[in-house]
């Protein structure tokens, strides 16, 4: 059984006991947090799709360590122009392992009634158009552009 989970805005497919690096939680080392924007799950060929989560189903995990990740080197060169920089970045991450894949979880409150739908019979006001102007015969005409001849 495998699922994929948006976790801090980025998507990965999960399993059960996997371990994996996202982006910083805000979650302190050793608690558990949930997830339930369930985009996708597999049972075992069983697969269900979300529009765009599935209602219901959850991730559950615990937060081993919050850790940086490699350090990645940014180059920056014009050149002709004596313009260099060299910058590091080292990405703020927190590894998670995967405790449980709940395909129907605590549902979420019962959403309230849409509004009435406005029936199709009636229509909004239309906008007023302005009037054109018309054009008057008392006005000079632009001269009309004449080819030049080769001679």
């Amino acid at each position: 059984m495998y699922a994929i989970v948006e976790i801090a805005g980025q998507q990965f497919k999960v399993s059960k006991d996997q371990k994996v690096f996202v982006h910083r939680l805000a979650n302190e080392e050793g608690s558990k947090v949930s997830f339930e924007k369930v985009l996708l799950l597999d049972d075992n060929g069983t697969i269900t799709i979300g529009a765009p989560a599935i209602e219901g189903a959850s991730v559950e995990a615990k937060v081993l360590q919050h850790l940086k990740g490699e350090k990645v080197i940014v180059f920056k060169k014009k050149r002709r122009k004596g313009y260099k920089k060299k910058n590091g970045h080292r990405q703020a991450l927190t590894q998670i392992v995967i405790e449980g894949i709940a395909a129907t979880g605590a549902k979420k409150a019962a959403k309230k009634e849409a509004a009435p739908a406005v029936e199709a019979t009636e229509e909004a006001p239309k906008k007023a158009k302005a009037p054109k102007a018309e054009k008057s015969e008392d006005a000079p005409k632009a001269p009309k552009k004449t080819k030049k001849t080769e001679e």
